[in-house]
């Protein structure tokens, strides 16, 4: 589940222009936001201090962050670019796709089979649907998978999980309400390395009541997978809702701090006009997005682009 690699071939940028304009269609209330927000600022004229003052705002609303857009403004100020609109959207454009290019992604392994995946995130972000995305994506591509429910807290959580297996075509390992969550992802290892599974989906307890209690249990599922193939859990990561604005900041913070995450997945953003966080969380904590949520049916997880995902936004 490395970041997507372009490939210069001519089908690949025809489904780069495809995908442009269909996550147009589906960030329609952050591109609203910020695309139409731009044209009015520059159309409205003034000089170079108020329309800089007002696109810090404009960026600022959008949840870009305060820090964050205060540096895209002060690289446009700085850029020597004329204010007009074409060239303070490019300017503006090139400013996010260079933060949410992150530089020396180590490459992920993805051949050891079966390939441990960990999910982790707070209740009510679209985690599980996230899992069943995932799933979807890696049957679709031929795959064998396997879900542990994990989140053993919850009995909708494991039930849910369950019918979504059903959905997409995966296996699942699941315990009864409060068993050990731990125990339940060494069933699931040991049942993928018998039956062959390429891909291990770990869902994980969504609370952030104690760092403490969180990272014990994580670390525990980490020593007990690691025990059945080494190196494992091979990622974790981490769903954010993008509705929720600047509070997915703080929740990047805390499992950043307690789970070693590897990437995030961004969900919820076809129903927000706050879908500037991206752009916040990858330059306070250069994590590299993975994926994007942009729907509730099991297809919509669009695998992050930059450029993609800035010409949505600005374009």
């Amino acid at each position: 589940m490395s970041p997507p690699r372009r490939d210069d071939t001519e089908q690949v940028k025809k489904n780069f222009v495809s995908r442009i304009k269909n996550l147009k269609t589906r960030l329609r209330k952050s591109r609203n936001l910020l695309s139409d927000g731009l044209t009015r600022i520059m159309r409205g004229g003034g000089d170079k201090a108020r329309i800089l003052e007002e696109i810090d705002e404009l960026l600022v609303g959008a949840d870009i962050g305060v820090r964050t857009s205060a540096h895209i403004v002060e690289q446009v100020s700085s850029s020597g670019i004329s204010l007009n609109e074409q060239t303070v959207r490019e300017a503006i454009r090139e400013e996010i796709v260079g933060i949410l290019s992150l530089e020396n992604i180590p490459e992920v392994d993805t051949t050891t089979r079966p390939h441990i995946v960990m999910v982790v995130g707070v209740n009510g972000t679209g985690k599980t649907t996230t899992i069943a995305k995932l799933a979807r994506r890696l049957t679709g591509e031929g795959k064998k998978v396997l879900l542990a429910a994990s989140d053993t807290f919850r009995a909708a959580a494991i039930e849910q999980l369950e019918i979504w297996a059903g959905r997409v075509g995966a296996d699942i390992v699941k315990h009864k309400l409060g068993a050990d969550a731990a125990s339940v992802a060494y069933d699931a290892v040991s049942a993928a390395i018998a039956r062959d599974v390429d891909t291990v989906i770990i869902d994980t307890a969504g609370r952030l009541q104690t760092k403490k209690n969180l990272m014990d249990e994580v670390a525990k599922i980490g020593r007990v997978t690691s025990k059945l193939v080494e190196g494992s859990p091979h990622e974790v990561l981490l769903v954010l809702d993008a509705t929720t604005g600047q509070n997915a900041i703080s929740q990047a913070r805390a499992f950043s701090e307690t789970c070693g995450v590897t990437g995030l997945v961004v969900a919820k953003l076809d129903g927000t006009a706050k879908g500037g966080i991206v752009v916040a969380i990858a330059r306070e904590f250069g994590i590299p997005i993975l994926y994007i949520g942009t729907g509730e049916t099991a297809e919509d997880l669009e695998p992050f682009d930059p450029e993609v995902f800035a010409d949505a936004l600005l374009t």
